[in-house]
C-alpha cells in the first residue's frame, strides 16, 4: 500500500433476519475485506467498518466520521441483504467523500443443492443494490456503481481504478497554483474564473511577480547546480548541435538554477502547480524549458502562458495516475491525408518527460519569442497507446470540461530540425469529426494528454464536481 490513506466498506442489512444472521453479514464482508487488502493490488488500504449499517442513526454516525476524518479517501458500500434505503437518506445526503456502491454478492453462484428461505433472505445483494441504489439516484447522488464478483479480475481492476480517481478529488481541494506573471496578452481561453474555480474545485490560484522568482534564482548555489549537473550527465544525452561546450553547458546550468528555484518556491508554498509566461521573464536570461520539463516528470502540475487552469488540470491527473504518461500538451498541427489523419502535439519547450517512449536528449535552440537567450530543453519522441486529451473552459456562467479519446502512435519519422519534443495521435471517431466537434464545443488549445487514463475514469471525477463535461469518442 502507497500511503495512509484507507477507504470504509460500510456493509448494509438490516435486523430483521436475526442475531445469526447478521454474525454470518458481518463474517462474509470480513472475508471480502481481507481478500482485496492481500490479493487485489489496490493502491489504499480497505477497512471494514464493524458495526453494520442496520439503522439511520448508524448509518448517518459512519458518514458524519468519514467527513471529518481526513485519512478517508472514500466510502464503499455493499448490500449483502436487503437495506431499507430511506434509513441511507440522512447519512448519504451529508456524505462529502466519494462513494462507490459495490454491487457484488458473496457467492458467485447459485447453490441449488444448498439454497433455502434462508439462504435466500441472507444472500440478496440483488434485491438490495435495486432498492440502495434507487435512493442514491432520488438523491442525485453521484457515486460510482460497479458491478461483478468481488474476486473477479475486471471487478478488482475497476476498484482500483475508482480508488485513485477518489483520491484525486480529494486531494483537489488542497491543490495550490503558482503563477509567475499573469496570463498571455489579448488569448481568450487562458482566462478564468478563480473564485468559482475554489469554490467548485477547491484549486488556491495565487499570482506572483516574476522578481520573486528571480529572487529564490539570485540564492541558488554552485553547489546545487554541479550536483544537478551531474545527474543530467547521467540521464540524458547531451546534443552540442553547433553550440560549444561552454555555450551549451551555460543554457543548461541556467536551466537548473529555474528547476531549483522554482521547485524551492513551490515547496515553500504548498504549491503543487506552476504558470510562466514568456511575455514576462524580466531579471531571466531564458525562459524556463528544461527545467519546467523536469518539474513535470517529478509531479508538479504546469501549463504555459499564465494557464492556470490548465496547470491545475495537470496536477489533478497527475494524482490520478500517480504520474505515470501525463502532462500538458498542445495541439500544434494536423497531416490530413486521408491515409494519415494525425494531431501533431507539442509545444515550445515544456512536454512532459513522463510521455517519453525515447530515451531524452538535452539540446539546446533558438526561440523566436519572448526576446531572450537560447534555452535548453527535453527532446524526446511520445509513447503509444490508447488515451485521452482534457480541456477546461470557463463559459463565464459555468465551467465545462471536453473529454477526446485519442490513440498515440509510434514516431519513425525524424525531424531533424524540430527541437522540441513531439507526440502523435489520431483522434476519434476521426480527425474531421473529432477537431469539428472539438471547436463546436469551445475546446481550448492547451490540453492536458494521459495515456494512463481513460475517458470513463475522467468523466467519474468530474462528476464528482458536479461539472459539466462532454465525451468525443
Amino acid at each position: 500500500m502507497t500511503t495512509e490513506k484507507k477507504f470504509w466498506f460500510v456493509v448494509g442489512s438490516q435486523a430483521l433476519y436475526g442475531d445469526e444472521a447478521l454474525e454470518k453479514v458481518k463474517a462474509d464482508a470480513q472475508d471480502i475485506t481481507d481478500y482485496l487488502n492481500m490479493h487485489a493490488d489496490l493502491p489504499f488500504d480497505i477497512e471494514l467498518q464493524v458495526q453494520l449499517a442496520t439503522t439511520a442513526d448508524t448509518i448517518t454516525q459512519i458518514m458524519k466520521e468519514a467527513n471529518y476524518r481526513d485519512d478517508i479517501a472514500g466510502v464503499i458500500t455493499w448490500m449483502h441483504t436487503f437495506s431499507p434505503a430511506k434509513m441511507w437518506i440522512r447519512g448519504t445526503k451529508i456524505l462529502q467523500k466519494p462513494l462507490l456502491h459495490l454491487a457484488t454478492q458473496f457467492y458467485d453462484n447459485i447453490s441449488w443443492e444448498k439454497i433455502d428461505m434462508d439462504y435466500m433472505n441472507l444472500h440478496q445483494s440483488a434485491h438490495g443494490d435495486r432498492e440502495y441504489g434507487f435512493i442514491n439516484k432520488r438523491l442525485d447522488k453521484n457515486n460510482k456503481i460497479i458491478f461483478g464478483h468481488w474476486k473477479d479480475k475486471a471487478t478488482l481492476e475497476d476498484i482500483k481504478s475508482w480508488m485513485l480517481i477518489a483520491n484525486a478529488y480529494n486531494e483537489s481541494f488542497n491543490l495550490k497554483v503558482a503563477r509567475f506573471g499573469d496570463n498571455m496578452r489579448n488569448v481568450a481561453v487562458t482566462e478564468g474564473d478563480k473564485i468559482e474555480a475554489q469554490i467548485q474545485f477547491g484549486w488556491t490560484v495565487d499570482y506572483f511577480g516574476i522578481g520573486d522568482l528571480v529572487a529564490y534564482i539570485n540564492k541558488v548555489s554552485d553547489d546545487e547546480i554541479d550536483n544537478l549537473f551531474e545527474v543530467y550527465q547521467e540521464k540524458y544525452d547531451f546534443d552540442y548541435r553547433g553550440y560549444s561546450k561552454d555555450e551549451f553547458n551555460a543554457s543548461v546550468r541556467e536551466q537548473i538554477k529555474y528547476e531549483v528555484a522554482i521547485k524551492h518556491f513551490l515547496d515553500s508554498g504548498g504549491y503543487t502547480a506552476f504558470t510562466t509566461n514568456f511575455e514576462d521573464l524580466h531579471g531571466m536570461k531564458q525562459l524556463p524549458g528544461l527545467a519546467v520539463q523536469r518539474l513535470n516528470e517529478q509531479g508538479y502540475g504546469f501549463a504555459g502562458e499564465g494557464d492556470w487552469k490548465t496547470a491545475a488540470l495537470d496536477r489533478l491527473l497527475k494524482i490520478a495516475t500517480q504520474n505515470k504518461a501525463t502532462g500538458f500538451m498542445e495541439d500544434y498541427t494536423y497531416d490530413m491525408r486521408s491515409d494519415k489523419q494525425y494531431i501533431l502535439g507539442s509545444h515550445m519547450l515544456e512536454v512532459d518527460p513522463t510521455l517519453a517512449a525515447t530515451k531524452p536528449k538535452i539540446v539546446v535552440d533558438h526561440l523566436g519569442i519572448g526576446d531572450k537567450n537560447d534555452p535548453a530543453r527535453l527532446v524526446f519522441d511520445g509513447q503509444s497507446g490508447e488515451g485521452i486529451v482534457v480541456t477546461m473552459l470557463d463559459l463565464g456562467t459555468h465551467y465545462k470540461f471536453i473529454i477526446n479519446e485519442i490513440t498515440a502512435e509510434e514516431i519513425d519519422t525524424p525531424a531533424p530540425n524540430l527541437p522540441v519534443a513531439r507526440v502523435l495521435w489520431q483522434t476519434k471517431p476521426t480527425l474531421e469529426e473529432g477537431v469539428r466537434r472539438w471547436i463546436e464545443e469551445g475546446g481550448g488549445h492547451h490540453t492536458v494528454l494521459s495515456l494512463t487514463l481513460n475517458s470513463n475514469q475522467v468523466e467519474t471525477l468530474i462528476r464528482m464536481f458536479e461539472a459539466e463535461y462532454v465525451v468525443i469518442k
